[in-house]
């Protein structure tokens, strides 16, 4: 049994990938550090293994990853580095079955919208392991590594968490000193700078600071870009002791163009009903069909403070808590679609265009204080975990009316110089028809325990209950209220997990797992009587069992994970096939798979991460019997290598496979008729390479879509416009360690 002792005393060498935002420093780089964990019966040198973790931040997983029964993947800042990804949803293309959503029809989502293993992950993304609610687009400057974390994951973070969570551990203060930096320029245009700066200031307390600033536009596309600067502080007093503060806090700041997509015309399996449409070419992957008026404002800040204590008892206590506020404002031009009045003639086609404006605030507050404590019971070894939570989550959401009469676009020659019919950001034109505030409360008690028989069994246990409170007003554009409504409800989810170890760098195990999605968990309640978000409608239910084996190769060098799962979703609510109106809890929807992986390094100069997941998804109660739900590939699998031909020379890359995404999900009869069906399958292979100018000093370089393949990254649920992928682009990063 390979379980952590005082894992809170371990001595902390942060890599620090940092940044200079002054344009004044010439150089900017980024240094890697050790970060050394002692378990018992597994050691861990950072240093040593860039690729591999062997635990993860949250004090609630007591075990090491390979006495862990269920699926997780580790994302450290070294891979991130490597690849230049500057946003969370570039760093999670190293898990397989991670799936982008580009909204309806003309709307296009805000922020980081995607799936895991089929379902929706907005709403279980969690920072420093407390949940994150905000519509942001998280960016990686300060980010130590990101922890994915597969199968029904209620019983650790609380309602929703149907396929999982993913948490983000941020850069935190330690006693060594260090300063590394990077720019990077981009062959589309634009350049990012960051610094990351660590600095001792007594003999038990340290400050860190992180900046980034960026102006980078989108490779392949016309007009769209991404400009913003972050700061984040981290200060620790009492490191290394018995007693521990951690005080920290972010601010991001994004100013970008945002990107309403194209026309799906001409792609391959495209349908129109007018044959000159259904046959006409494809249009510019780089038009772009927006206003040079169009903007995207995201702020975002947070303050964490933690607080550490380990008590003569053997108690790790340990208690965080968190403010945080994001706020957004949009307005974006929108895609429809196609107008053919002279079919004969394509210089005449005109696309659709929407002016719409979006305008969101969050505010929350969350709380944990967790206990982690060891005893024996006779021949029983207890690792126990027990805990409080408690979080307030406020929304504000302004809609406004979309000006459906702004001036169309030419589908083939668009000008975003053109005058449009309103301006949303007029107070006579940019009419709100309604705001809504929501206010949702949740306190949670829970309790794990692993039980450890003799040295070759392991027996998880755990259960969770949250008792939640759900406020939701709507107001009309004179501010008369017109809802107000109220959901309350407890749930409970469960954990179990038997794990076998034929070595000690070894495990088999299988497990189960629940998570509960409520009425209201995402902050929206309903009036109307069809509708999931109903306060007398009954929770939607998730049941995940998986089995697996994990092997530590070469000393523990090298992670080796295999395993099948299987997830039901069920209690689902939906509407009668027979139309009638009535709609009740009976959907049910089950995904089935495998999910490979492979870690850490094969020689000395050799290092490796993959993964690939097959997926099985078909509704067998509810809705569309047999048919798969929109966006969920029945293979996936990503790649990522590396190799030192020399102390100076490094050379590497990596590749993604995407397998057909369905939007049409007709079981029998013709495919959709209109506009595309799906996503079509495709592979994205990406190089890299290093050189050493010096010991400090080091010139990066990155090339993307290195086959420019042609392909769509994102489609709308209506088909009629996509995002395409990236072409063939380049990155050229300086990187120096102070």
């Amino acid at each position: 049994m390979s379980h952590i002792r005082n894992r809170k005393h371990a001595s902390n060498r942060y890599l620090t990938t940092a940044l200079m935002a002054a344009a004044a420093v010439p150089a900017l780089s980024t240094a890697a550090f050790a970060q050394d964990k002692t378990l018992e019966g597994v050691t861990v040198t950072a240093e040593d293994n860039t690729y591999k973790a062997d635990v993860v931040s949250s004090p609630k997983q007591t075990q090491a990853l390979i006495d862990t029964p269920k699926t997780v993947q580790v994302i450290k800042k070294e891979v991130i580095q490597e690849q230049q990804a500057t946003t969370l949803l570039e760093a999670l293309r190293n898990t397989p079955g991670i799936t982008l959503q580009m909204g309806e029809n003309g709307n296009t989502s805000s922020g980081d919208t995607f799936q895991m293993r089929g379902f929706d992950m907005s709403n279980s993304l969690l920072v420093d392991g407390l949940r994150d609610r905000g519509v942001a687009t998280r960016d990686t400057f300060n980010i130590e590594q990101i922890e994915v974390v597969k199968g029904a994951g209620g019983a650790d973070t609380g309602r929703g968490a149907s396929a999982g969570y993913i948490n983000v551990s941020t850069k935190q203060a330690s006693l060594d000193d260090a300063a590394s930096a990077l720019v990077a320029a981009y062959s589309q245009g634009g350049a990012r700078a960051t610094v990351d700066v660590n600095k001792a200031i007594g003999e038990t307390s340290a400050l860190r600071l992180n900046l980034m600033s960026q102006d980078i536009d989108t490779a392949g596309r016309d007009y769209v870009n991404r400009t913003g600067y972050g700061v984040a502080v981290a200060y620790g007093v009492g490191l290394e002791t018995a007693t521990r503060f951690h005080l920290s806090g972010q601010y991001l700041n994004n100013d970008n163009v945002p990107d309403g997509g194209i026309s799906s015309i001409g792609w391959e399996g495209f349908y129109n009903a007018t044959a000159e449409v259904r046959n006409g070419a494809k249009v510019r992957s780089e038009n772009f069909y927006g206003s040079v008026n169009d903007f995207e404002k995201q702020e975002q800040g947070s303050v964490t403070a933690k607080f550490e204590h380990d008590f003569a008892a053997g108690i790790y206590f340990t208690n965080v808590a968190r403010w945080s506020n994001t706020s957004l404002e949009r307005v974006l031009t929108g895609v429809n679609g196609i107008t053919a009045a002279t079919p004969s003639n394509p210089s005449t086609w005109t696309l659709a265009r929407s002016r719409q404006r979006v305008g969101q605030k969050s505010e929350t507050f969350n709380n944990v204080s967790n206990f982690v404590t060891s005893f024996d019971t006779g021949a029983l070894k207890h690792d126990l975990v027990f805990g409080f939570e408690y979080s307030d989550e406020k929304t504000n959401i302004g809609t406004y009316t979309a000006q459906g009469t702004t001036n169309p676009a030419n589908l083939y020659n668009p000008n975003p110089n053109d005058v449009m019919a309103s301006l949303p950001l007029a107070a006579a034109t940019a009419t709100t028809t309604a705001w809504t505030i929501s206010d949702t409360q949740v306190s949670s008690i829970y309790v794990f325990d692993t039980i450890a028989l003799g040295d070759k069994w392991i027996v998880n246990l755990g259960v969770r209950s949250d008792s939640y409170r759900v406020e939701y007003s709507t107001y009309a554009s004179n501010n008369t209220r017109t809802a107000d409504l109220k959901a309350n409800k407890s749930i409970s989810a469960y954990k179990a997990g038997l794990l076998y170890k034929p070595t000690l760098n070894s495990s088999v195990y299988v497990s189960y797992a629940t998570s509960v999605t409520p009425p209201g968990s995402a902050g929206t309640l309903s009036a109307t009587g069809v509708n999931i978000n109903n306060a007398n409608v009954d929770p939607s239910e998730t049941e995940n069992l998986e089995a697996g084996v994990k092997w530590d190769l070469f000393e523990g060098h090298l992670g080796l994970t295999g395993a099948w799962y299987k997830t039901n979703y069920t209690n689902q609510f939906v509407q009668d096939t027979d139309l009638d109106g009535f709609a009740e809890n009976y959907g049910d929807r089950e995904i089935t798979g495998f999910e490979f992986g492979l870690t850490g390094k094969i020689t000395d100069k050799w290092e490796i991460t993959a993964g690939i997941q097959t997926m099985d998804d078909e509704q067998k109660e509810g809705g569309t019997v047999g048919s798969t739900s929109r966006w969920s590939p029945e293979l996936s699998a990503s790649f990522w290598s590396t190799y030192a031909l020399s102390d100076k020379i490094r050379l590497g890359g990596g590749a993604r496979y995407m397998g057909e995404q369905k939007r049409d999900l007709a079981v029998t009869g013709p495919a959709a008729t209109s506009n595309m069906p799906s996503i079509p399958e495709y592979w994205v292979v990406d190089a890299y390479a290093s050189y050493a100018l010096t010991p400090k000093a080091s010139l990066q370089l990155n090339v993307y879509n290195l086959a420019d393949e042609d392909y769509i990254a994102q489609l709308n649920n209506g088909g009629s416009r996509l995002s395409p992928g990236a072409p063939r682009s380049a990155t050229v990063t300086l990187n120096y360690r102070f």
